[in-house]
């Protein structure tokens, strides 16, 4: 099975909290046992890559029971269950989640504070009702918005450059291997691209400033769905071995067939493949051809502030 919702999470929290005091990290193994996680479920991580899922949603569910006042945390990084935490699970519920903690004054109140549920409503409306549906935390809701953001702007970033010329797409390689650090200088690079007039390559940049080593580029804008094959890159791979070369760089608005991936594995030159997605990718990561429209910035509590070292 899959790493649990926080919601489904928040009665095995529960109630080894009312077995004494804990840490997320000391609950963790105890509760993916009960739900019969494989190794591999335990050290999923979030999409970020800075926390296991499984800590992340145990946190959550921890942090909604803590504001119901279900358990509170006698010491730093340390919880355990309060005696309303314990009377309810005295009621023996087979489940707590959002939904029943909004029956908790006191997390009802939290929950219209944070703007979740207008104050003025007695019954939750059905927008609310879907919020309180939802099993993402909302690191998770946040993460699943920032990657459809981003897939959307993957698109659009391909379509414009198919809209565009050949010359721009070069262009665009330019500005994006200067951004990695390739080249020395813009000056330079724009000068080597699509100059070199040996077939089957389109440009060459230098590696560093110094230009100790030098990286020879193709670059195809294909339609999506119009996948490069091995011939194409057989074609430039023969132009490196013809320029006593050992570094390419082949770069396709669209993809590269399994036969041509296959291919480049087996070589004594490295050549790179980088398909639509992978370019987008890295225009978006080093800034080429977007820009910031909004920051949104996100703090944590810091503990060691709060550490009464005395």
């Amino acid at each position: 099975m899959s790493v649990p919702d926080y919601q489904s999470l928040m009665l095995p929290v529960l109630e080894l909290a009312a077995k004494g005091e804990w840490r997320v990290a000391d609950i963790a193994d105890p509760i993916a046992d009960s739900f019969g996680l494989s190794l591999e479920e335990r050290e999923e991580m979030l999409p970020s890559g800075k926390q296991r899922l499984l800590h992340n949603r145990i946190h959550w569910a921890k942090f909604y029971l803590s504001r119901a006042g279900l358990i509170h945390s006698p010491a730093r990084g340390r919880f355990t269950s309060t005696p309303e935490g314990r009377q309810l699970l005295s009621s023996n519920p087979q489940r707590i989640d959002t939904a029943s903690l909004m029956l908790i004054p006191q997390f009802r109140e939290f929950y219209q504070r944070e703007g979740t549920v207008q104050r003025s409503e007695e019954k939750l409306s059905p927008a609310v009702s879907t919020s309180l549906e939802n099993t993402d935390t909302p690191e998770e809701q946040i993460e699943k918005a920032h990657r459809a953001i981003d897939g959307a702007l993957r698109e659009e970033l391909l379509d414009r450059i198919l809209q565009n010329s050949p010359s721009f797409f070069e262009q665009i390689i330019v500005d994006l291997l200067v951004s990695m650090g390739y080249g020395g200088s813009h000056v330079d690079a724009a000068k080597k691209l699509g100059r070199s007039g040996d077939g089957g390559i389109d440009g060459i940049i230098n590696e560093d400033r110094l230009g100790l080593d030098r990286v020879y580029i193709q670059a195809k804008r294909y339609a999506i769905g119009n996948s490069v094959g091995r011939p194409d890159v057989q074609g430039f791979v023969g132009s490196l071995v013809g320029l006593g070369a050992s570094k390419g760089v082949f770069v396709t608005t669209s993809s590269f067939s399994h036969q041509a991936k296959d291919f480049v594995r087996h070589l004594s030159q490295r050549v790179v493949l980088i398909d639509g997605q992978t370019l987008a990718n890295l225009m978006i990561e080093h800034g080429v051809g977007v820009r910031t429209y909004r920051v949104v910035e996100f703090k944590r509590l810091d503990e060691d502030f709060f550490n009464d070292a005395g």
